[in-house]
């Protein structure tokens, strides 16, 4: 918005404010709504996800897009005119008072006048010179990317990032190291780190839990629970010498002493001597006067070292308790990011894919150009795919903490693409070399601002003591920086390459009819004299 600011007061030399501000809201407030607009799709398509944080964090970032739209939309463009009326009166930028501008105003130092005025030389911002790294875009950034000999070396560029990208997508990791959700310096990571050192071969203890009151001092029952014991041991990943079961013990405490546990009397009353040699199993069972309620056993895990070992796991403790006959569940703590691993890759790419479908009918409704919207799409796609990809390189794993920055990914690769394809096709230059070099001029600089200001608002989170800001701060980088990439290199030399084809279709026939007009005018013929 500021930048069609500043160009209507350049080209038209309006001092009609309600004429520039139509003008600059003409200009941008499509692009803005198109950005916004499939931001907060994208933040609100997240909240389809199956995990309750990711989907909170969706909903109140979507939330906050919307805020954002109507704040710029309104009370941003009411500060522009109020500060375009200060600077026509020539008052001071804190104050508001009016600023002494006499014969003396040459001799104030352009910092005095651009503060208390608007303008280095003194006089009101309409008459402002362009930027200079607008004027760098235009006169040197611009031509240089539309040379052919750097058109080939941007999409050579571009191919190494794509096989990188892929490559990387294909080695990426699943799954969340437990140390990583404590803070640096907490006592749980050296906790962890020894356990990996002495004791790696071993995985979790799971609890297998009957859930309902059983009839123990039944022999059949008995015989069930033993047989879904057995079941369960024969997991590849249990080593059943290290499995713990009160009711295996008593069973053989029983034999051993010629104890009748076939009665139900029997069976709750020698309980007590169960107890009394191994305490601990009193823990292991909860018991009323007459019956137990609910008991547990436990299985030792071995060879659990990656995330795929804990899904396989997960997958086969789950199917083996659904087959038993007697009512039972497994359950550890690390469950809960063990069923992560289950779902995060399928609700990643259903996420992705809807979003960036919803991407493309935004823009299609939105942008009145199909060739622009294929390029935003195709800019979507792109830096998604070197997002995950780079993860790999830098040791980020695709967990619910990172999905929540790839949903983000989603919306703000939108934002470059969209304006310097808009910019593309609206032009109304001859060639589409001039077409990508005018938007270059006209938002390469915004853009290139606003890559900038949000890097720098987040690379505070790199020095942070917890995994959770660290991973933040990596793919908002990596977003940012592709987003910005591709927006300022890779889309201006790839539009060239498709000449005039889906640029407004008037624009170069008015143009090339004023070149046909004129060009009669600057013939002469061999025998007539050139005054």
């Amino acid at each position: 918005m500021i930048a069609c600011w500043e160009k209507s007061a350049r080209e038209k030399k309006k001092s009609d404010t309600k004429a520039r501000m139509a003008e600059t809201y003409a200009e941008a407030a499509v692009s803005v709504t198109i950005t916004t607009l499939t931001d907060v799709l994208a933040f609100f398509i997240g909240t389809w996800t199956a995990f309750p944080s990711v989907r909170s964090f969706c909903l109140y970032t979507g939330t906050a897009f919307v805020f954002c739209y109507i704040y710029t939309m309104t009370f941003f463009g009411a500060i522009l005119v109020l500060n375009h009326k200060r600077e026509g009166k020539k008052r001071h930028w804190l104050t508001c008072m009016p600023v002494k501008t006499g014969k003396d105003k040459i001799e104030k130092s352009c910092l005095y006048n651009a503060c208390c005025i608007g303008s280095c030389s003194g006089e009101s911002s309409e008459s402002e010179s362009e930027h200079l790294m607008s004027k760098f875009f235009e006169s040197h950034y611009g031509p240089f990317f539309t040379n052919k000999w750097v058109k080939i070396l941007v999409v050579l560029l571009y191919g190494a990032y794509l096989a990188g990208s892929i490559y990387g997508c294909t080695q990426i990791r699943e799954g969340i190291d437990l140390r990583n959700l404590a803070s640096d310096d907490s006592y749980v990571i050296p906790y962890y780190d020894d356990d990996d050192k002495y004791f790696s071969e071993y995985g979790p203890r799971i609890m297998v839990v009957i859930t309902e009151s059983v009839e123990y001092w039944n022999t059949s029952v008995r015989m069930a629970i033993e047989n879904c014991m057995q079941s369960l041991e024969g997991i590849s990943y249990v080593d059943r010498n290290l499995s713990e079961s009160w009711l295996t013990v008593y069973t053989k405490l029983a034999e051993g002493a010629s104890m009748d546990i076939n009665n139900k009397d029997r069976f709750m009353n020698n309980l007590l001597i169960l107890f009394h040699y191994y305490p601990d199993f009193e823990w292991d069972i909860n018991k009323t006067q007459d019956k137990i309620e609910a008991s547990r056993f436990f299985i030792q895990t071995v060879n659990v070292t990656s995330a795929v070992d804990e899904k396989n796991l997960l997958n086969q403790l789950r199917d083996t308790a659904k087959q038993c006959s007697i009512q039972l569940i497994v359950y550890h703590p690390a469950f809960i990011y063990y069923d992560q691993y289950l779902v995060i890759v399928q609700n990643t790419i259903q996420n992705v894919l809807t979003a960036a479908g919803a991407m493309l009918i935004v823009s299609l409704l939105l942008i009145p150009n199909p060739f622009c919207c294929l390029w935003v799409t195709f800019a979507i796609a792109s830096v998604i795919v070197g997002v995950a990809g780079f993860m790999t390189f830098w040791h980020v794993n695709l967990d619910s903490i990172s999905m929540i920055n790839l949903v983000i990914c989603i919306g703000f690769s939108v934002d470059f693409s969209a304006h310097i394809s808009y910019a593309f096709v609206s032009s109304e230059k001859p060639s589409a070399n001039e077409s990508a070099v005018e938007a270059l001029h006209l938002l390469g600089y915004p853009v290139l601002q606003g890559a900038i200001s949000t890097i720098l608002g987040v690379v505070v989170l790199a020095a942070a003591k917890a995994y959770i800001f660290r991973t933040f701060f990596k793919i908002m980088f990596l977003v940012i920086l592709f987003g910005a990439v591709h927006g300022l290199v890779f889309i201006p030399v790839f539009l060239t390459f498709f000449g005039n084809f889906g640029r407004s279709p008037h624009s170069t026939v008015r143009n090339t009819v004023s070149e046909d007009v004129l060009k009669p005018q600057t013939r002469f013929r061999k025998d007539e004299d050139c005054p």
